[in-house]
């Protein structure tokens, strides 16, 4: 008898144990409870809402993945010229997504319609903004060639509507990527009952929608239009803001807007790094055979030949590019590479990332100031030159300040071309200053495009001097730093006239400064010379011409790879 007792007693113990380390094991690894607390995490009743059911970043329109790893930057094959304009370092990027093609004509011209529909040219307040984006299609004429075809076409035309667009500079690609990154991650709000369906058809100039807007303020996205910007419930369902209960009381719903917790805000459109170009155009995933840390890779694609060995495609070209003098397309009819200026996108084969045309048809901008070194002593991890820290601008209520028609802001170019940096509904950004910097080690002012760049006036505790830090001279050369380039200044004045005022000196000759940008890849005008990934160039940002493109990349958030490894336990 009293043995049985005792076998009942440590069977209840058992079963208590065993329940009791469930429960807390069930506890413990929930995802809406904290581990942290224990508290309920997207309670209904209130308390903190974080999308706990994430499980990766949704794949962009137009994007491919890219994932990152270590290479050799700067690797370049056929280094004739000897000019030390790449030395070989090793760099790791991390993973990002990057466009399958580079951006055509008719995704500019979405942009272009966009901007003319909801900032209408004939209106005083805007005719600067539609002609600031339109691309130059002047750079097609040659004074010894007839090329009027394609000013007059090239743009417009369905017969160009899949070709790269070209024409267009520097600033207008990243005001391009900025547009495009709204018109996401509107329609994924508006898609996931964000906002109101349709809302995107209801831009003006003063309310069309700005992803950061809507993250810092959102009950100012749209201009304050309340019955666009739709309340979540905690249901799951959109409420407009106030909206009355089955007992005709008001309620407010718990979960309110999105943010980032909600992880359906995409990062940015942008620019990519020329870290990033170079690594995805190279493209060393699929290239065993090559030891890809040496960076022996002298084209987008395997071996050392502009043709295809592939059996049914033997002898055919891999990209668009000038094979050799009056030589941009081959003999008609064979030998040929399908084109004579540009080509449609995705007329050759991609690369082992899904990448087209990451050699030939049009060069592209990417991100970087240009400069002859880079600098690997100091950065060898998402390598980029051209940083420059910004905020948002908080207005004496404590608010952000939001842009309007007022207070838009343009910049006129060395050309004479006027074009908006900024548009209403958007937040006003200023430099980071003392409030940031103060104390860090790991940037200590906004504008690094010159940090370590090779002279004294880069170095970190540099001073100009007190008595003379705010004379126009002293300005221009530190500007400048130790590229001594002319310091050119272009405005318009009052009246719209342009004021030219161009540095004429002779002792400052060389193009380098904090407004030169890289541009990667050979194009229809180059030789196959520039189709290695390594080779580099640079043009000043804010002009264009009829062989540079682009195209957009975005920051990948979370793992690496999407490869699930089991978890090993030593």
């Amino acid at each position: 008898m009293k043995v049985n007792k005792i076998m009942a007693i440590r069977l209840l113990l058992a079963s208590v144990i065993v329940v009791g380390f469930a429960s807390c094991s069930k506890s413990s690894s929930s995802k809406n409870t904290s581990s942290a607390t224990g508290w309920k995490i997207n309670d209904k009743k209130g308390g903190f809402q974080y999308n706990s059911k994430f499980k990766k970043q949704a794949t962009a329109p137009g994007l491919v993945m890219v994932e990152g790893g270590t290479f050799t930057m700067g690797k370049v094959q056929d280094d004739i010229m000897h000019d030390w304009n790449n030395s070989p370092n090793q760099q790791h990027v991390q993973s990002f997504y990057m466009d399958e093609t580079e951006v055509t004509n008719l995704m500019y011209m979405e942009y272009l319609d966009w901007l003319k529909r909801v900032f209408p040219p004939d209106q005083e307040n805007y005719q600067h903004i539609y002609e600031g984006a339109c691309p130059d299609t002047l750079v097609w004429r040659n004074r010894l060639g007839y090329n009027e075809t394609m000013t007059n076409n090239y743009l417009r035309h369905p017969a160009y509507a899949n070709y790269p667009v070209v024409g267009v500079n520097w600033i207008q690609a990243v005001e391009f990527s900025k547009w495009r990154t709204d018109r996401v991650n509107e329609k994924t709000l508006e898609d996931q009952k964000y906002l109101k369906k349709d809302a995107k058809l209801a831009s003006t100039p003063e309310s069309s929608f700005s992803t950061e807007t809507y993250l810092a303020a959102p009950t100012k996205t749209y201009g304050g239009n309340e019955e666009l910007v739709l309340k979540r419930g905690a249901n799951g369902r959109s409420k407009p803001q106030g909206t009355k209960a089955a007992d005709g009381t008001t309620s407010e719903p718990k979960n309110v807007y999105a943010q980032r917790t909600s992880g359906l805000i995409l990062p940015e459109y942008r620019l990519p790094t020329e870290a990033e170009w170079e690594y995805a155009a190279a493209a060393d995933v699929g290239q065993r055979e090559y030891n890809i840390y040496k960076g022996q890779k002298k084209y987008p694609w395997s071996g050392s030949y502009t043709r295809s060995g592939k059996r049914q495609v033997r002898g055919d070209q891999l990209a668009n590019f000038k094979q050799g003098k009056g030589d941009y397309g081959g003999i008609a009819g064979w030998s040929d590479d399908g084109a004579d200026i540009t080509n449609a996108v995705k007329s050759y084969p991609p690369n082992d990332f899904g990448l087209y045309d990451m050699a030939g048809n049009v060069a592209e901008w990417v991100a970087d100031v240009y400069r002859p070194i880079v600098d690997d002593e100091v950065s060898d991890f998402n390598y980029y030159r051209g940083n420059v820290y910004m905020k948002n601008k908080i207005g004496e209520d404590g608010k952000v300040e939001i842009v309007t028609t007022e207070n838009i802001a343009y910049d006129t170019l060395s050309n004479g071309k006027i074009i908006a940096r900024n548009f209403p509904g958007e937040i006003a950004r200023v430099p980071v200053d003392e409030k940031e910097t103060y104390l860090r080690v790991n940037f200590d002012k906004s504008d690094n495009r010159n940090f370590r760049d090779g002279d004294k006036q880069s170095t970190r505790y540099f001073d100009v001097g007190a008595e003379d830090a705010d004379t126009d001279k002293n300005k221009a050369a530190d500007s400048r730093k130790m590229y001594d380039s002319p310091d050119h200044n272009v405005s318009a004045d009052s009246l719209g006239n342009m004021v030219r005022a161009y540095d004429k000196s002779n002792k400052r000759t060389t193009l380098i400064n904090d407004d030169v940008r890289v541009y990667k890849g050979g194009s229809w005008r180059d030789r196959a010379y520039w189709l290695d990934p390594a080779q580099r160039r640079y043009f000043p940002q804010d002009m264009a011409t009829d062989y540079i493109g682009f195209r957009c990349a975005m920051s990948r958030v979370g793992p690496k790879s999407d490869k699930k490894k089991k978890a090993r336990h030593h």
